[in-house]
C-alpha cells in the first residue's frame, strides 16, 4: 500500500507585495474544497486539502514573500512542515529581458555560494508535466512551461545568508507566473497552477534519468525542452540547473568549485544517472565535470544529446 504524501505551499496574498499568489489562491478557492486547520500564519489560518488518494495539500497565507524574510518564517516552516513530502512558493517572475507568458518551475540554492536546497526530481517532473497538461486543456496557447536556472531570491530581498536554505530539508522550489502585470493576472494561469499543485504526487510511471544541468543561460532552452521529452519508459529528471554566469561568479574552475558540484548532486533525491553541460561551457568546467563523472559513474555529454536519448550511454 502507497502511503499518502504531503505538500504545503507558500503564497504571499499581499497583492502590493505579490501580483500572482493572491490569484492563484483564489482559483485555489473556487476549485477545491479548502478546510481550516488549527494552525495560523501571519493571522491566517492554514489551510487544507485532501485529494481521493488520501494525499493532504496544505497552503499557507503570508503577509511577506516567505524567502524575503527567512528569518522569520523559517521557525514556522520547520515547525509546522519539517516531515512534509514536497514544499512550493507560489509567486511571480519578473526582471530585466525576463521573457513574459511563462509558468517556470526552479530548485532552491545559491549557485555562487553552493549552497543546495534537496531537490526531488520525480515530483518537479511531475509538476512540469501537470502545468504543461493542464496549459493545453485551459486552451493557454501563448504561454509556454519553462524551467530557472537554480536560485534563491532570499539573497536578492536581504532575506536571509545562503546557508539557510540548508535550514529547511523539505524540498522546495519555486512556482511563478512571468513576466508583466497581464500575465500576472491572468485568470487561466492562475487556474493552471491551481489544477498542477494538487497534482504533485501524480507521477506517469517513466522511469526517469536524474541529471545535473551545467551550463547555457538562465532560461536554458535546452533543459526546458528536456522535462518534456520521453523514449521508451523513460524520461529525464530535471532538478538543479547551473547557469554559465554563477558558475563564472563561484569560480567552479576551482578546487573549491568542485565541492559545490558534489554539494549540489548530493542534494539531488535519488543521486544522479548523468551530468549535461551547455556546449558552450569553458573547458575548465567540462573538466570538472569530467572529474565527477568518472567519481560517480555516470555519463558527462553535450546538452544536443538531450534531443537524442538512446544515443547517451547510461552506466545505470
Amino acid at each position: 500500500m502507497i502511503s499518502a504524501k504531503k505538500a504545503v505551499y507558500f503564497l504571499c496574498i499581499n497583492s502590493d507585495i505579490d501580483p500572482v499568489a493572491g490569484h492563484v489562491f483564489d482559483a485555489l478557492s473556487e476549485i477545491y474544497k479548502l478546510v481550516e486547520t488549527q494552525v495560523t500564519v501571519d493571522g491566517y489560518p492554514v489551510l487544507k486539502h485532501l485529494d481521493d488518494k488520501g494525499n493532504e495539500f496544505y497552503f499557507v497565507r503570508t503577509d511577506k514573500v516567505v524567502c524575503h524574510d527567512y528569518g522569520r518564517y523559517l521557525p514556522i516552516m520547520n515547525r509546522h512542515f519539517s516531515d512534509f513530502d514536497m514544499a512550493g512558493l507560489v509567486t511571480w517572475h519578473e526582471g530585466q529581458n525576463a521573457p513574459d507568458k511563462i509558468l517556470s518551475v526552479h530548485t532552491t540554492g545559491d549557485v555562487e555560494t553552493g549552497y543546495f536546497g534537496n531537490a526531488d526530481p520525480v515530483y518537479i517532473h511531475n509538476l512540469l508535466l501537470s502545468l504543461e497538461k493542464n496549459r493545453i486543456a485551459a486552451g493557454l496557447e501563448d504561454f509556454r512551461i519553462t524551467t530557472e536556472g537554480t536560485h534563491w531570491s532570499g539573497i536578492v530581498n536581504n532575506g536571509g545568508t545562503p546557508d539557510m536554505i540548508l535550514q529547511f530539508s523539505v524540498p522546495l522550489v519555486d512556482i511563478e507566473i512571468g513576466s508583466t502585470q497581464s500575465s500576472w493576472s491572468n485568470p487561466l494561469a492562475s487556474k493552471v497552477i491551481a489544477h498542477a499543485l494538487i497534482d504533485f504526487f501524480n507521477g506517469t510511471g517513466k522511469k526517469l534519468k536524474n541529471l545535473l544541468c551545467v551550463g547555457g543561460v538562465h532560461f536554458e532552452p535546452a533543459f526546458a525542452a528536456a522535462v518534456l521529452q520521453t523514449w521508451v519508459d523513460n524520461a529525464f529528471g530535471i532538478s538543479h540547473i547551473l547557469p554559465n554566469h554563477w558558475l563564472v561568479s563561484g569560480h567552479y574552475e576551482l578546487e573549491d568549485g568542485l565541492v559545490k558540484l558534489e554539494n549540489c548532486i548530493k542534494s539531488i533525491k535519488g543521486g544522479i544517472d548523468g551530468i549535461v553541460f551547455h556546449d558552450n561551457l569553458k573547458g575548465a568546467y567540462k573538466e570538472q565535470l569530467r572529474l565527477l563523472g568518472k567519481k560517480y559513474n555516470v555519463p558527462v555529454f553535450k546538452h544536443q544529446l538531450l534531443r537524442r536519448p538512446l544515443e547517451i550511454q547510461w552506466n545505470r
